[in-house]
């Protein structure tokens, strides 16, 4: 079965923008289901203020952000079905660009940094944590979109 996932992308040209000359603002709005609207802009470290906005989420930190919230999500999900109780779930998620092997730049590594707060009687071992953590990243469905190298800080590869 398909699912589809649309996002509405939108930027219009300043009036005092000539385009041409490369001098543009970056910044545009993305729109979801549901009406919600993320700004959106290229990052600063690509593009130089004042072209793009400090204050606007960038594709690259969306793209950590997504492989993030699909770990965090399935992770949550196999801890219920183990009958864990999380309290608590917060990740420092830090993305790495480098150049790939025809020298263009991509986002190379995602490492996941979850601290993670569980309650209950019955709480999971580290290696009960470590094992989820594996089978989030084999399930989550962003993780299986990518090249990317994704890893959690603190759990050996398996």
């Amino acid at each position: 079965m398909a699912h589809e996932y649309k996002a509405t992308i939108r930027w219009m040209r300043g009036a005092d923008e000539t385009f041409s000359d490369n001098r543009y603002g970056r910044g545009h709005t993305w729109s979801f289901d549901g009406g919600i609207e993320v700004p959106g802009s290229a990052s600063p470290s690509v593009v130089p203020l004042p072209l793009s906005r400090e204050d606007a989420v960038d594709p690259e930190e969306a793209f950590v952000a997504a492989v993030s919230s699909c770990h965090m999500l399935t992770f949550l999900s196999i801890a219920a079905k183990k009958r864990f109780v999380v309290d608590a779930y917060e990740d420092q998620a830090l993305g790495i660009m480098t150049k790939n092997e025809n020298g263009k730049l991509f986002v190379s590594k995602v490492t996941l940094d979850p601290r993670i707060e569980f309650s209950g009687d019955k709480v999971p071992t580290p290696e009960q944590i470590a094992d989820m953590h594996h089978l989030a990243h084999k399930e989550c469905f962003i993780a299986s979109s990518v090249l990317t190298e994704i890893v959690v800080a603190g759990i050996p590869s398996p």
